[in-house]
Protein backbone atom coordinates (compact mmCIF):
# COMPACT_ATOMS: atom_id res chain seq x y z
CA UNK A 1 0.00 0.00 0.00
CA UNK A 2 0.94 3.12 -0.85
CA UNK A 3 2.52 5.35 1.98
CA UNK A 4 1.39 9.00 3.23
CA UNK A 5 3.74 12.02 2.95
CA UNK A 6 6.06 12.27 6.17
CA UNK A 7 5.50 16.00 6.15
CA UNK A 8 1.60 15.33 6.36
CA UNK A 9 2.20 13.47 9.50
CA UNK A 10 3.62 15.88 11.60
CA UNK A 11 0.23 17.53 11.81
CA UNK A 12 -3.40 16.47 12.27
CA UNK A 13 -6.67 17.61 10.52
CA UNK A 14 -7.60 21.11 11.70
CA UNK A 15 -9.66 21.28 14.53
CA UNK A 16 -11.23 24.59 14.17
CA UNK A 17 -13.38 23.15 11.41
CA UNK A 18 -13.84 19.33 13.43
CA UNK A 19 -15.88 21.66 15.97
CA UNK A 20 -17.90 23.20 13.03
CA UNK A 21 -18.69 19.85 12.81
CA UNK A 22 -19.22 18.69 16.20
CA UNK A 23 -21.31 22.11 16.41
CA UNK A 24 -23.58 21.11 13.51
CA UNK A 25 -23.78 17.52 14.88
CA UNK A 26 -24.91 18.67 18.65
CA UNK A 27 -27.06 21.40 17.27
CA UNK A 28 -24.79 23.98 19.15
CA UNK A 29 -24.05 27.76 18.31
CA UNK A 30 -21.26 27.93 16.57
CA UNK A 31 -18.63 30.12 18.19
CA UNK A 32 -15.65 28.34 17.02
CA UNK A 33 -14.50 28.43 13.26
CA UNK A 34 -14.86 32.35 12.63
CA UNK A 35 -16.92 33.02 9.99
CA UNK A 36 -20.07 36.19 10.41
CA UNK A 37 -23.89 35.25 10.42
CA UNK A 38 -25.35 38.24 8.72
CA UNK A 39 -24.89 39.20 5.71
CA UNK A 40 -22.10 41.16 3.69
CA UNK A 41 -23.08 45.05 2.54
CA UNK A 42 -25.99 45.26 0.66
CA UNK A 43 -23.90 47.74 -2.03
CA UNK A 44 -21.72 44.29 -2.27
CA UNK A 45 -24.22 42.24 -2.65
CA UNK A 46 -25.70 44.03 -5.58
CA UNK A 47 -22.30 43.39 -7.38
CA UNK A 48 -22.24 40.61 -6.53
CA UNK A 49 -25.89 40.07 -8.70
CA UNK A 50 -24.60 42.48 -11.52
CA UNK A 51 -21.34 40.18 -11.54
CA UNK A 52 -23.43 37.29 -11.63
CA UNK A 53 -25.54 38.67 -14.81
CA UNK A 54 -23.32 40.17 -16.59
CA UNK A 55 -19.81 38.68 -15.86
CA UNK A 56 -16.73 38.15 -16.34
CA UNK A 57 -17.19 34.51 -16.15
CA UNK A 58 -13.89 33.45 -17.55
CA UNK A 59 -10.23 33.20 -16.50
CA UNK A 60 -9.35 36.64 -14.76
CA UNK A 61 -5.29 37.61 -15.32
CA UNK A 62 -3.75 34.79 -12.54
CA UNK A 63 -2.79 37.16 -10.75
CA UNK A 64 -5.68 39.15 -10.38
CA UNK A 65 -7.60 41.41 -12.55
CA UNK A 66 -6.55 45.04 -13.26
CA UNK A 67 -9.32 46.80 -11.83
CA UNK A 68 -9.22 44.68 -8.50
CA UNK A 69 -5.45 45.20 -8.06
CA UNK A 70 -6.06 48.95 -9.01
CA UNK A 71 -9.09 49.57 -6.78
CA UNK A 72 -6.94 47.09 -3.81
CA UNK A 73 -3.53 49.26 -4.17
CA UNK A 74 -5.67 52.43 -3.77
CA UNK A 75 -7.08 51.05 -0.42
CA UNK A 76 -3.89 49.47 0.65
CA UNK A 77 -1.75 52.63 -0.11
CA UNK A 78 -4.30 54.71 2.52
CA UNK A 79 -4.53 52.33 5.44
CA UNK A 80 -0.70 50.69 5.52
CA UNK A 81 0.74 54.30 5.11
CA UNK A 82 2.99 53.53 1.65
CA UNK A 83 2.54 53.45 -2.11
CA UNK A 84 1.33 50.01 -3.09
CA UNK A 85 1.63 49.72 -6.95
CA UNK A 86 -1.19 47.42 -8.58
CA UNK A 87 1.17 46.16 -11.44
CA UNK A 88 4.24 45.39 -9.10
CA UNK A 89 3.38 44.78 -6.12
CA UNK A 90 0.09 43.18 -5.81
CA UNK A 91 -0.95 39.36 -5.88
CA UNK A 92 -4.45 37.97 -5.86
CA UNK A 93 -5.28 34.90 -4.27
CA UNK A 94 -7.88 32.49 -3.37
CA UNK A 95 -8.44 33.54 0.53
CA UNK A 96 -5.26 34.64 2.79
CA UNK A 97 -4.64 30.83 3.35
CA UNK A 98 -2.94 30.62 -0.13
CA UNK A 99 -1.70 33.59 0.21
CA UNK A 100 0.24 32.39 3.15
CA UNK A 101 1.47 29.13 1.55
CA UNK A 102 2.18 30.60 -1.46
CA UNK A 103 4.58 33.48 0.84
CA UNK A 104 6.19 30.62 2.48
CA UNK A 105 7.25 28.60 -0.45
CA UNK A 106 8.42 32.11 -2.16
CA UNK A 107 10.27 32.99 1.31
CA UNK A 108 11.48 29.52 2.55
CA UNK A 109 13.43 26.44 0.97
CA UNK A 110 12.94 22.73 2.54
CA UNK A 111 15.36 22.19 5.54
CA UNK A 112 15.35 26.45 6.61
CA UNK A 113 14.07 27.40 9.89
CA UNK A 114 10.30 29.65 10.45
CA UNK A 115 9.63 31.24 13.70
CA UNK A 116 6.48 31.57 14.62
CA UNK A 117 5.28 33.15 17.78
CA UNK A 118 2.93 30.68 20.11
CA UNK A 119 0.14 30.54 20.45
CA UNK A 120 -0.51 30.63 16.33
CA UNK A 121 -3.30 30.22 14.08
CA UNK A 122 -3.46 26.59 12.92
CA UNK A 123 -2.14 26.77 9.38
CA UNK A 124 0.97 27.94 9.84
CA UNK A 125 2.45 24.94 11.41
CA UNK A 126 0.97 23.24 8.29
CA UNK A 127 2.15 25.63 5.98
CA UNK A 128 5.86 25.70 7.19
CA UNK A 129 5.57 21.54 7.34
CA UNK A 130 4.32 21.48 3.83
CA UNK A 131 7.17 24.18 2.57
CA UNK A 132 9.71 21.58 4.05
CA UNK A 133 10.67 24.17 6.65
CA UNK A 134 10.98 23.64 10.17
CA UNK A 135 9.47 25.63 12.92
CA UNK A 136 10.89 27.16 15.85
CA UNK A 137 8.46 28.69 18.45
CA UNK A 138 8.51 31.83 20.64
CA UNK A 139 6.19 32.43 23.61
CA UNK A 140 3.56 35.19 23.93
CA UNK A 141 3.08 34.90 27.22
CA UNK A 142 -0.28 35.96 28.69
CA UNK A 143 -2.43 38.17 29.68
CA UNK A 144 -1.13 40.61 26.73
CA UNK A 145 0.39 37.96 24.64
CA UNK A 146 3.83 39.74 24.54
CA UNK A 147 6.65 38.64 23.98
CA UNK A 148 10.67 38.61 25.50
CA UNK A 149 12.60 40.49 23.07
CA UNK A 150 15.80 38.42 24.43
CA UNK A 151 13.92 34.58 23.58
CA UNK A 152 13.13 36.33 20.31
CA UNK A 153 17.14 37.39 20.03
CA UNK A 154 18.09 33.90 21.25
CA UNK A 155 15.80 32.14 18.58
CA UNK A 156 17.53 34.39 15.48
CA UNK A 157 20.99 33.85 16.83
CA UNK A 158 20.62 30.35 17.04
CA UNK A 159 18.23 29.12 14.70
CA UNK A 160 19.33 31.72 11.52
CA UNK A 161 15.65 31.98 10.45
CA UNK A 162 14.48 32.28 6.89
CA UNK A 163 11.13 33.79 7.76
CA UNK A 164 8.82 34.84 11.64
CA UNK A 165 5.39 34.61 10.52
CA UNK A 166 3.29 37.56 12.41
CA UNK A 167 0.06 37.59 12.68
CA UNK A 168 -1.61 41.42 13.99
CA UNK A 169 -4.04 41.39 14.80
CA UNK A 170 -3.62 38.52 16.40
CA UNK A 171 -5.93 34.87 16.11
CA UNK A 172 -6.36 32.98 18.52
CA UNK A 173 -5.53 36.00 21.18
CA UNK A 174 -6.78 39.06 19.52
CA UNK A 175 -3.29 40.64 20.15
CA UNK A 176 -2.39 43.67 18.33
CA UNK A 177 1.29 43.80 18.02
CA UNK A 178 2.47 47.97 19.88
CA UNK A 179 5.30 49.84 17.66
CA UNK A 180 8.03 49.01 19.70
CA UNK A 181 7.34 45.25 19.63
CA UNK A 182 7.49 45.77 15.57
CA UNK A 183 10.51 47.49 15.72
CA UNK A 184 12.00 44.87 17.55
CA UNK A 185 10.99 42.18 14.86
CA UNK A 186 12.24 44.41 12.44
CA UNK A 187 15.43 45.04 13.85
CA UNK A 188 16.12 41.18 13.90
CA UNK A 189 14.87 40.63 10.52
CA UNK A 190 17.08 43.42 8.91
CA UNK A 191 20.38 42.00 11.38
CA UNK A 192 19.92 38.69 10.47
CA UNK A 193 18.43 38.86 6.69
CA UNK A 194 14.90 37.16 7.01
CA UNK A 195 11.90 37.55 5.60
CA UNK A 196 8.39 38.67 7.68
CA UNK A 197 5.69 37.25 6.28
CA UNK A 198 2.33 39.15 8.09
CA UNK A 199 -1.17 37.51 8.51
CA UNK A 200 -3.23 41.23 8.45
CA UNK A 201 -6.87 39.67 7.54
CA UNK A 202 -8.42 41.47 11.16
CA UNK A 203 -6.66 44.78 9.88
CA UNK A 204 -9.58 46.92 10.21
CA UNK A 205 -10.67 45.13 13.93
CA UNK A 206 -8.35 47.01 15.84
CA UNK A 207 -10.24 48.61 19.33
CA UNK A 208 -8.49 51.77 20.21
CA UNK A 209 -6.25 52.50 21.91
CA UNK A 210 -4.91 49.90 20.10
CA UNK A 211 -3.71 50.83 17.07
CA UNK A 212 -3.07 48.19 13.93
CA UNK A 213 0.62 49.23 11.99
CA UNK A 214 1.79 47.56 8.82
CA UNK A 215 5.62 46.30 9.43
CA UNK A 216 5.75 46.54 5.75
CA UNK A 217 5.55 50.57 6.41
CA UNK A 218 8.88 50.61 8.85
CA UNK A 219 12.01 51.66 7.01
CA UNK A 220 14.00 49.09 4.99
CA UNK A 221 10.87 46.64 5.70
CA UNK A 222 9.14 46.93 2.75
CA UNK A 223 11.70 45.03 1.09
CA UNK A 224 11.61 42.34 2.85
CA UNK A 225 8.10 41.77 4.43
CA UNK A 226 5.19 39.97 2.34
CA UNK A 227 1.89 41.17 3.58
CA UNK A 228 -1.09 38.52 3.18
CA UNK A 229 -4.46 39.35 3.85
CA UNK A 230 -8.11 38.97 2.72
CA UNK A 231 -11.57 40.50 1.90
CA UNK A 232 -13.11 37.64 4.42
CA UNK A 233 -13.52 39.47 7.13
CA UNK A 234 -13.10 43.05 6.26
CA UNK A 235 -16.65 42.34 4.14
CA UNK A 236 -17.68 39.55 5.53
CA UNK A 237 -17.02 37.80 2.96
CA UNK A 238 -15.43 34.67 4.44
CA UNK A 239 -16.79 32.00 1.23
CA UNK A 240 -15.98 34.52 -1.37
CA UNK A 241 -12.05 33.17 -1.17
CA UNK A 242 -10.65 36.64 -2.01
CA UNK A 243 -7.25 36.66 -0.36
CA UNK A 244 -4.44 39.71 -1.27
CA UNK A 245 -0.29 39.66 -1.22
CA UNK A 246 1.54 42.98 -1.21
CA UNK A 247 5.40 42.73 -1.91
CA UNK A 248 8.19 44.22 -3.42
CA UNK A 249 8.07 43.40 -7.11
CA UNK A 250 11.13 40.89 -7.35
CA UNK A 251 9.09 39.03 -4.45
CA UNK A 252 5.96 39.18 -6.32
CA UNK A 253 7.47 37.98 -9.56
CA UNK A 254 8.26 34.69 -7.49
CA UNK A 255 4.75 34.79 -5.77
CA UNK A 256 2.91 35.02 -9.17
CA UNK A 257 4.36 31.99 -10.41
CA UNK A 258 3.83 29.84 -6.85
CA UNK A 259 0.54 31.11 -7.02
CA UNK A 260 0.23 30.45 -10.84
CA UNK A 261 0.19 26.38 -10.11
CA UNK A 262 -1.59 26.32 -6.86
CA UNK A 263 -4.70 27.67 -8.17
CA UNK A 264 -4.11 29.49 -11.52
CA UNK A 265 -6.88 32.27 -9.97
CA UNK A 266 -9.37 33.68 -8.11
CA UNK A 267 -12.58 33.53 -9.05
CA UNK A 268 -13.62 36.37 -11.69
CA UNK A 269 -16.78 37.28 -11.13
CA UNK A 270 -16.26 37.76 -7.58
CA UNK A 271 -13.12 40.09 -7.72
CA UNK A 272 -14.87 42.00 -10.33
CA UNK A 273 -18.22 42.67 -7.56
CA UNK A 274 -15.22 43.06 -5.10
CA UNK A 275 -14.30 46.30 -6.45
CA UNK A 276 -17.14 47.78 -5.24
CA UNK A 277 -16.34 47.01 -1.67
CA UNK A 278 -12.51 48.29 -1.96
CA UNK A 279 -13.94 51.63 -2.96
CA UNK A 280 -16.17 52.22 0.65
CA UNK A 281 -15.34 55.50 2.20
CA UNK A 282 -13.35 55.51 5.42
CA UNK A 283 -16.54 55.67 7.13
CA UNK A 284 -17.43 52.30 6.24
CA UNK A 285 -14.32 50.83 8.11
CA UNK A 286 -15.54 53.66 10.76
CA UNK A 287 -18.97 51.67 10.80
CA UNK A 288 -17.32 48.06 10.79
CA UNK A 289 -15.24 48.86 13.90
CA UNK A 290 -18.20 50.24 15.89
CA UNK A 291 -20.34 47.37 15.39
CA UNK A 292 -17.09 44.79 16.48
CA UNK A 293 -16.66 46.77 19.70
CA UNK A 294 -20.44 46.46 20.40
CA UNK A 295 -20.51 42.38 19.44
CA UNK A 296 -17.48 42.43 21.59
CA UNK A 297 -18.35 44.07 24.66
CA UNK A 298 -21.91 42.47 24.55
CA UNK A 299 -20.27 38.85 24.37
CA UNK A 300 -17.78 39.74 26.91
CA UNK A 301 -20.96 41.18 29.18
CA UNK A 302 -22.05 37.77 28.91
CA UNK A 303 -18.57 35.99 30.26
CA UNK A 304 -18.92 37.62 32.91
CA UNK A 305 -22.29 37.03 33.82
CA UNK A 306 -21.20 33.33 33.60
CA UNK A 307 -18.14 33.84 35.71
CA UNK A 308 -15.83 32.91 33.02
CA UNK A 309 -12.43 34.87 33.30
CA UNK A 310 -10.42 35.65 29.97
CA UNK A 311 -7.95 37.69 28.25
CA UNK A 312 -9.54 40.93 26.67
CA UNK A 313 -8.91 41.31 23.08
CA UNK A 314 -7.21 43.93 21.54
CA UNK A 315 -8.30 43.63 18.30
CA UNK A 316 -9.66 41.04 15.75
CA UNK A 317 -13.08 39.02 16.72
CA UNK A 318 -12.00 36.28 19.24
CA UNK A 319 -10.73 36.03 22.76
CA UNK A 320 -9.45 33.28 25.12
CA UNK A 321 -11.35 31.80 28.03
CA UNK A 322 -9.75 30.31 30.87
CA UNK A 323 -11.35 26.99 32.07
CA UNK A 324 -8.90 26.16 34.60
CA UNK A 325 -11.59 26.11 37.20
CA UNK A 326 -13.33 22.74 35.92
CA UNK A 327 -10.16 20.40 36.35
CA UNK A 328 -9.51 20.42 32.08
CA UNK A 329 -7.02 18.45 31.21
CA UNK A 330 -8.60 17.77 27.67
CA UNK A 331 -9.56 20.67 26.23
CA UNK A 332 -11.24 19.10 23.15
CA UNK A 333 -12.94 16.67 25.01
CA UNK A 334 -14.29 19.59 26.99
CA UNK A 335 -15.22 21.33 24.06
CA UNK A 336 -16.95 18.84 22.97
CA UNK A 337 -18.91 18.39 25.94
CA UNK A 338 -19.69 21.71 26.20
CA UNK A 339 -20.96 21.90 22.57
CA UNK A 340 -23.64 18.72 23.70
CA UNK A 341 -23.95 19.64 27.26
CA UNK A 342 -24.50 23.32 26.82
CA UNK A 343 -25.01 23.69 23.01
CA UNK A 344 -22.32 26.42 22.70
CA UNK A 345 -18.96 24.98 20.31
CA UNK A 346 -15.94 26.84 21.23
CA UNK A 347 -12.01 25.46 20.15
CA UNK A 348 -9.59 23.86 22.22
CA UNK A 349 -6.66 26.22 23.32
CA UNK A 350 -4.34 23.58 23.06
CA UNK A 351 -4.98 23.91 19.02
CA UNK A 352 -2.70 27.21 18.82
CA UNK A 353 -0.16 26.54 21.76
CA UNK A 354 3.18 24.83 20.56
CA UNK A 355 3.28 24.74 24.94
CA UNK A 356 1.10 21.91 26.75
CA UNK A 357 -2.01 24.32 27.72
CA UNK A 358 -5.03 22.87 28.08
CA UNK A 359 -7.15 25.17 30.30
CA UNK A 360 -8.09 27.43 27.01
CA UNK A 361 -10.92 28.06 24.93
CA UNK A 362 -11.01 30.25 22.25
CA UNK A 363 -14.74 31.73 21.25
CA UNK A 364 -15.73 34.16 18.36
CA UNK A 365 -18.14 37.01 18.69
CA UNK A 366 -18.55 37.82 14.95
CA UNK A 367 -22.61 36.89 15.19
CA UNK A 368 -25.72 39.08 15.46
CA UNK A 369 -26.48 40.66 18.94
CA UNK A 370 -29.53 37.36 19.36
CA UNK A 371 -26.80 34.65 18.26
CA UNK A 372 -24.70 36.24 21.09
CA UNK A 373 -27.28 36.57 23.20
CA UNK A 374 -28.59 33.24 23.04
CA UNK A 375 -24.82 31.72 23.19
CA UNK A 376 -24.05 34.30 26.19
CA UNK A 377 -27.60 32.98 27.98
CA UNK A 378 -26.56 29.05 27.84
CA UNK A 379 -23.10 29.86 28.93
CA UNK A 380 -24.31 31.38 32.34
CA UNK A 381 -25.95 27.73 33.26
CA UNK A 382 -22.55 26.42 32.36
CA UNK A 383 -21.93 25.36 36.20
CA UNK A 384 -25.41 23.71 36.01
CA UNK A 385 -24.01 21.30 33.78
CA UNK A 386 -20.62 20.92 35.57
CA UNK A 387 -21.33 17.50 37.24
CA UNK A 388 -22.19 16.20 33.74
CA UNK A 389 -18.54 16.75 32.83
CA UNK A 390 -15.77 14.22 33.80
CA UNK A 391 -12.63 15.66 33.09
Amino acid sequence: MPQTSERTSHFTESIIRRMTRVATACDAINLSQGFPDFDPPEALLQAAEQAGRQGPHQYAVTWGAANFRQAFARKQSRFMGIPVDAETNVVVTCGSTEAMMAAMMTACNPGEKVVIFSPFYENYTADTILTGAVPVYVPLRPPDFTFDPQELRSAFELHRPKALILCNPGNPTGKVFTLEELECIASLAIEFDSFVITDEVYEHIVYPPNIHRSIAALPGMFERTITCSSLSKTYSITGWRLGTVVAAPHVVDVIRKVHDFLTVGAAAPLQEAAVTALGFPDSYYDELLAGYIQKRDLFLGWLDKAGLSYSRPQGAYYVMVDVTDFGVMDDLAFSEWMAREVGVAAVPGSSFFREPVHNLIRFHFAKRPETLNAAGERLTHLNAHRKSWRG
